[in-house]
């Protein structure tokens, strides 16, 4: 029936005034209407056990995220003492920043590979560097071996997190997504502090450090292994042109009556896209650059914060008071999970964007409180307890926030036409960001001075909490389609059985609407609705929704002359 309107739309589109909505395709499925129209919206929500195999397996790639970020804490200085290169800082310096560099190039390719071979094809193929790296580094017999080592690493660090963030938010059930989505940060919380106990006898004993790096080789190989027998992302195989398999993890992930609704707003949602070729570059250039934009925004802000500064330097801070460092990153780990707990605990209560508001509240805050102690208003003696209380008190606010919130946030936003590939473009600023604060820090802090730094960090936490108010949308509970409908651009065709009836006319009702008169000509449809009043209709930003309920089930295209 679809190509019975091909030369009509066609026609019409080449007017600049003309809108088109797709109000209701009578031929089309009728159970899929009336699962839409709101039959069986009172069966609940689905169990949330039938998915959380999935996603706790999905976190294993979040986990050795959080374990190669933080393997060469302890390790570093056994690391050049055995392999001569002790004292050079540019060498140490490297062993570091060449997994980041991984990471960037590995992020770019991460949207390419997520819509080629699948989200489960990409976790297992983010998972092979790392086990490739990590063998290198264990067994190097000089600087450069752990060099290339940590760079195959750092390809597979980039890979990872996007894809999790993808595959967890297309597999989730809307009500329970958020919480889901901080079981990433949970799991990289706990990947950081396996690799700082892993590292503390690197020390005092001789070829410890080789241990750590063969250490993660095991989740890895787990997370190829099992990622055999998992399910693969229901909206990429549709895309694919696989709706019957789709069809089939719904009913694993959801259940009967839940995986029907399901497939009938992804049927209408993404109808069309899987004949389409998403360049890298539309993102930035297409009608959705604006929500890339602000995803990009959001997580440049994150790392403007100053949170890798404080997560790399931090045992500087306590050293200074005497603090060993163990003891320091133990704190700042026992910070980080209880955080991570709270958005776990959060996430679908408070929602999304209180969450962001909070948490870049509070990192503003704790910047304030340790620029504060770096002036000439607190005492020398009080001056390393503040500065520590501000430290631990500033990763806490990150992890309940601005830490799982972004990720999960950016892959709700994105239409599923392009959201491996924005969330890919996204993650590259992440890490260009996080590179530079890594790099430009202690140089800052040299010419600035410890005042001046920590206010420009809180500055851009208080920027942050502005950005967030105007430009964040809050997903708590709504189903990706929805979402979808609701980031929609000015002047953007709509399927009025893009969801559920009655939420669509609520969303749209929620906005400023005014009445319009004019005239509508029906390409298909019954007879005596061939030309009508144009009244029953709303128009909000160009966009028009029919509000007649008699007139939807008779309808097919419509243009607005």
């Amino acid at each position: 029936m679809r190509g019975r309107h091909v030369d009509s739309y066609s026609m019409y589109k080449r007017g600049s005034r003309d809108q088109i909505i797709n109000a209701y395709d009578y031929d089309h499925d009728k159970e899929q209407v009336r699962l839409l129209n709101g039959v069986g919206k009172d069966i609940g929500n689905p169990p949330w056990k039938r998915s959380f195999p999935y996603i706790l397996l999905a976190t294993l790639s979040s986990f050795l995220f959080g374990y190669h970020l933080g393997v060469v804490n302890e390790t570093l200085e056994s690391i050049s003492h055995d392999l001569g290169f002790h004292g050079d800082t540019m060498a140490e310096g490297m062993v570091v920043s060449t997994c980041l560099g991984g990471a960037f190039v590995g992020s770019i390719f991460s949207g390419l590979i997520a819509d080629g071979i699948g989200r489960r094809r990409a976790f297992q193929l983010c998972a092979l560097p790392m086990i490739i790296g990590s063998s290198m580094s264990a067994t190097a017999k000089n600087f450069w071996g752990v060099l290339l080592g940590r760079l195959f690493v750092g390809s597979g660090m980039g890979i990872g997190p996007p894809v999790a963030a993808l595959y967890m938010a297309e597999v989730s059930p809307a009500y329970i997504r958020g919480t889901y989505g901080s079981c990433s940060q949970i799991s990289t919380c706990l990947g950081l502090m396996s690799a700082l106990f892993m590292g503390f006898p690197a020390k005092e004993t001789e070829g410890w450090w080789r241990i750590c790096f063969w250490a993660p080789v095991a989740p890895a190989a787990i997370l190829v292994l099992f990622m055999e027998f998992s399910v693969e992302s229901p909206h990429w195989l549709f895309k694919r042109g696989r709706g019957a398999d789709a069809e089939v993890v719904f009913e694993k992930l959801l259940g009967g009556p839940h995986a029907k609704v399901a497939m009938a707003e992804l049927s209408k949602s993404e109808r069309g896209d899987e004949s389409d070729t998403v360049k890298l570059s539309e993102p930035l250039y297409g009608r959705h650059r604006k929500v890339v934009f602000i995803g990009s925004l959001l997580f440049a802000l994150q790392q403007l914060s100053g949170i890798n500064a404080v997560f790399y330097f931090s045992s500087t801070v306590f050293k200074s008071a005497g603090v060993p460092s163990e003891s320091a990153n133990i704190c700042v780990g026992i910070a980080n999970l209880l955080g991570s707990l709270f958005a776990f605990l959060s996430m679908d209560k408070l929602g999304r964007k209180a969450l962001l508001i909070a948490s870049f509240s509070g990192m503003a805050a704790a910047m304030g409180i340790q620029a504060t102690s770096a002036s000439s208003l607190v005492s020398s003696s009080n001056v390393i307890y503040i500065s520590v209380g501000g430290m631990l008190l500033f990763v806490f606010a990150f992890a309940m926030g601005a830490g799982p919130v972004p990720g999960l946030l950016l892959s709700e936003m994105f239409p599923g036409r392009i959201r491996a590939k924005a969330m890919s473009i996204c993650m590259a600023v992440h890490w260009v960001f996080n590179f530079l604060v890594g790099l430009l820090f202690l140089r800052l802090l040299e010419l600035l001075g410890p005042l001046l730094l920590n206010t420009i960090f809180a500055t851009f936490c208080s920027l942050a909490v502005i950005f967030v108010k105007k430009n964040v949308l809050e997903t708590k509970g709504k189903t990706l389609q929805e979402i979808e409908v609701a980031l929609l651009p000015p002047g953007m065709a709509v399927s009025s059985h893009f969801l559920n009836r009655e939420r669509f006319y609520d969303w749209i009702l929620s906005k400023s609407t005014t009445e319009t008169g004019g005239r509508i000509v029906i390409l298909q449809g019954a007879a005596e609705y061939q030309s009508c009043s144009l009244q029953p209709f709303l128009l909000h930003q160009n966009l028009l929704l029919n509000t007649n309920p008699k007139i939807p089930t008779l309808l097919n295209d419509v243009v607005v002359k």
